[in-house]
C-alpha cells in the first residue's frame, strides 16, 4: 500500500473501482505471449456483491490482481474512484484460496502482520486485531497456530486478517474452495452478514468463483467471463432477495439460467457445414482420463445420455470441471453435446465396452486423430532415436495454442499418451519417445 499512499481519492460518487477495456498478456520462457485477458471493461459499484464466474484459464483472478494493482495491464487502465490507478489499490483487502497463513505465526500475529506493516501503532494493531478476530468468531483461538485450526479456520484467520485493515472492497479469490460443503456454506452465511454491517467501511465485494450456486447465493451481479482469451461474456444483475434458499425454486431456476449461459459459450452447438474442414488445432482440456473414463461409464449406464448440470451433480463435481471433462471426451469423439446434453458415441459405447487392455488401443487411435498427437508421432518417428525433448514439443503447443498453459496443456498430453501406450516420457531427461 506504500506505492500508492501518495495517491489522493475522492469520496465515492459513481463506480469504486474500474477496469477500462483492459488486456494483459504474459511472457512465455520461449518469450512468446500468452494473451489472457481481452478488451474487458468492468465497474465495482459501492454497496454490492460482484462475482467472476467462468471456467478454470478464463482470466478471473488476473481480473482481480489488476484491479487489485497487483499487476499493471499491457493495455487499457484501472480507475479508483474515478483516477486511473498506480500501484496498490488501497481500498482493497484480499482474501486468498489457500489461506496463505504464516505457519511461524499465532491467529493473532498473522492478523496482526497486515497492520504492522502498513504501520500503525501498537495500540491500533492490537484493538483492530481483537475486533477482526472477535468478528468472524475466533475468540479463544489467538494464540492457535495454522497446523492446529481446521481449514474453515484457517480461512476465518485469512478473513480476520483482511478485515482488520478496514478496506472498502474486499477481494475473494475462490475463498471456500478449500473447506468442506458445510463449512464454505456457513463461511458464505457469514461473509454476508459482515457485509451487511453499515458501520463498516466495507462497501462492496469482489469474489472469483466457478461455484454457480455460490455466486447466485452471493452476488447481487454476477459477470460470466470465457476463456481463450478472457472476456466478459455476459452480466447477470441478481434480484432475489436475501437471506438467499439453496432449494427455492427462483433460486434453481436462477443457477439453471447460468448453467444455459455457460453451455451456450463452452459447448456451442454449432452446425457442421458441408465440406468444412476440421479446425486446424484443437483446444486439449485439463482433464483426466480416470475422469474421461468416469464419464462414459456414467452415461453408458443411463441409456447413453444425459443433462450436463445433472452429471455434474450426480458425480458431485464442480460444473466448470465437469465442462472441461465433457470438451476433453467430446475432441476424442467419445461423445456428442448436442444442446446442454451428454450423448455417447459409437466409438465411446465401443471404448466403454472393451477390457482395461482393449480400451488402450481405441484411445490410441482417438489421439492420433488430434492435430498434437499425430504431430508429434511424425516427429519422433523421423528420429533416429526415437526421441526428443520436452521443450519442442511445448514450442509446438505455444505455436498452436498461445493463449492456453503450455505446461498444463503438456502435463495433460503426457497423461493421455502414457494411458494409450502412444509415447513415454522419461522426467529425469525431459525426453519423450515412442513406445
Amino acid at each position: 500500500m506504500d506505492s500508492v499512499s501518495n495517491q489522493q481519492f475522492p469520496p465515492a460518487t459513481g463506480a469504486l473501482c474500474e477496469a477500462k477495456r483492459i488486456s494483459h498478456e504474459f511472457a512465455l520462457p520461449s518469450g512468446n505471449p500468452v494473451k489472457v485477458l481481452e478488451d474487458v471493461s468492468l465497474e465495482i459499484h459501492p454497496n454490492e456483491v460482484i462475482a467472476l464466474l467462468g471456467p478454470s484459464g478464463c482470466g478471473k483472478s488476473t481480473l482481480m490482481r489488476a484491479l487489485a494493482g497487483l499487476i499493471r495491464p499491457t493495455s487499457g487502465e484501472v480507475l479508483y474512484h474515478g483516477l486511473p490507478l498506480r500501484g496498490l489499490n488501497p481500498g482493497v483487502a484480499i482474501v486468498f484460496q489457500n489461506f496463505a497463513l504464516y505457519p511461524w505465526m499465532d491467529v493473532v500475529e498473522n492478523v496482526q502482520s497486515v497492520l504492522k506493516a502498513i504501520g500503525l501503532p501498537d495500540d491500533q494493531v492490537r484493538s483492530r486485531s481483537e475486533s477482526a478476530i472477535r468478528t468472524v468468531g475466533l475468540s479463544g483461538f489467538e494464540e492457535a497456530y495454522p497446523r492446529e485450526l481446521s481449514g474453515g479456520m484457517k480461512q476465518r484467520v485469512g478473513i480476520a486478517r483482511a478485515l482488520s485493515v478496514d478496506p472498502e472492497i474486499l477481494f475473494m479469490d475462490e475463498p471456500f474452495s478449500q473447506v468442506d460443503a458445510l463449512t464454505a456454506e456457513s463461511l458464505r452465511s457469514e461473509v454476508i452478514d459482515i457485509w451487511a454491517i453499515k458501520e463498516r467501511n466495507l462497501a462492496s465485494i469482489l469474489m472469483v468463483s466457478h461455484d454457480i450456486k455460490e455466486v447466485v447465493y452471493m452476488a447481487d451481479r454476477i459477470v460470466v467471463m470465457g476463456a481463450g482469451p478472457g472476456r466478459v461474456r455476459a452480466i447477470m444483475p441478481n434480484p432475489l432477495p436475501r437471506p438467499r434458499d439453496y432449494s427455492a425454486a427462483h433460486f434453481l431456476r436462477m443457477v439453471d439460467h447460468l448453467h444455459e449461459i455457460i453451455t451456450g459459450h463452452e459447448m456451442p452447438d454449432l452446425p457442421e457445414l458441408p465440406g468444412e474442414e476440421p479446425p486446424a488445432s484443437e483446444i486439449i482440456p485439463d482433464a483426466e482420463t480416470s475422469e474421461i473414463i468416469g464419464l462414459l461409464e456414467y452415461l453408458d449406464g443411463r441409456a447413453g445420455r444425459q443433462d450436463v448440470f445433472r452429471i455434474a451433480a450426480d458425480t458431485n463435481k464442480e460444473f466448470g470441471r465437469m465442462i472441461n471433462v465433457v470438451k476433453a471426451a467430446e475432441i476424442l469423439d467419445f461423445i456428442d453435446t448436442p444442446g446442454r446434453d451428454a450423448v455417447i458415441t459409437a466409438t465411446g459405447r465401443r471404448f466403454i465396452r472393451e477390457t482395461a487392455e482393449g480400451r488402450k488401443p481405441i484411445w490410441r487411435e482417438q489421439l492420433l486423430k488430434l492435430w498434437l498427437f499425430r504431430d508429434v508421432y511424425e516427429v519422433l518417428d523421423r528420429q533416429e532415436r526415437k526421441a526428443i525433448g520436452s521443450d519442442i514439443i511445448k514450442e509446438m503447443i505455444v505455436f498452436q495454442m498461445p493463449a492456453e498453459n503450455f505446461d498444463r496443456v503438456f502435463d495433460t498430453f503426457v497423461r493421455w499418451a502414457r494411458f494409450g501406450n502412444l509415447f513415454a516420457y522419461n522426467e529425469d531427461t525431459e525426453e519423450m519417445s515412442l513406445q
